[in-house]
């Protein structure tokens, strides 16, 4: 399958009218089963150059190897980029939607310059003041909120590996959390641990989890 590239389009637009810090925002982790989710902000220069940023995608669509290769450019090329998060207890207490706003605005937050305006994947960012527009499928079609998802992946996915070695037997390096066959199997050999979420199912199912 062919990799969509993501173009400029938004920032230019945005520029042409006047707003000159553009902030591309994502978030990754959504639908894990543990673990936090995680977003991240970056305003990027209007004359990036150098023949890596013809390999950015939408982070879903790279490789490991790929993105770890990246990660490092964006943040080089970047004029800033901030990383928020919402830890699993948070995502428990104020649900998935809510978090992933207020993980997003952590990331903004860290900003320097505040950016003039944001281009956010899908969120609708109603805790936050700044300009905004939410566009479907951004991360890839937008170059900077590509940027931000690979970002925020590989901070997520560095996370999770380094949180596998406090909680053996789970294998979250190699599912990143996600409800794979493996963590499943998992899940139901060990049950939950610290770091599940349990406001999800299956994890609500095994605790009697409610709010």
């Amino acid at each position: 399958m062919k990799r969509q590239k993501p173009s400029f389009n938004e920032e230019k637009a945005l520029r042409k009218q006047g707003y000159q810090f553009i902030a591309g925002i994502d978030e990754v982790g959504r639908g894990a089963l543990m673990g936090p989710v995680m977003a991240a902000a970056v305003i990027l220069p209007d004359n990036i150059k150098g023949p890596w940023k013809t390999r950015v995608c939408d982070s879903k669509q790279l490789t490991p190897k790929d993105r770890d290769y990246l990660f490092g450019f964006i943040c080089e090329a970047a004029v800033s980029y901030g990383i928020g998060f919402s830890s699993n207890e948070e995502i428990d207490s104020m649900g998935i939607a809510k978090a992933t706003r207020i993980a997003m605005v952590k990331a903004i937050r860290q900003l320097n310059p505040t950016p003039h305006f944001l281009i956010i994947d899908w969120v609708k960012l109603k805790e936050s003041y700044l300009p905004q527009k939410s566009i479907v499928h951004g991360d890839a079609l937008c170059f900077s909120i590509a940027c931000a998802s690979i970002i925020a992946k590989v901070t997520r996915d560095r996370l999770v590996t380094e949180m596998d070695k406090d909680y053996p037997g789970y294998n979250f390096s190699d599912h990143k959390g996600y409800g794979t066959e493996e963590h499943l199997a998992c899940l139901k050999a060990k049950g939950p641990c610290a770091l599940h979420r349990r406001s999800f199912r299956p994890v609500s199912e095994m605790t009697g989890w409610q709010l």
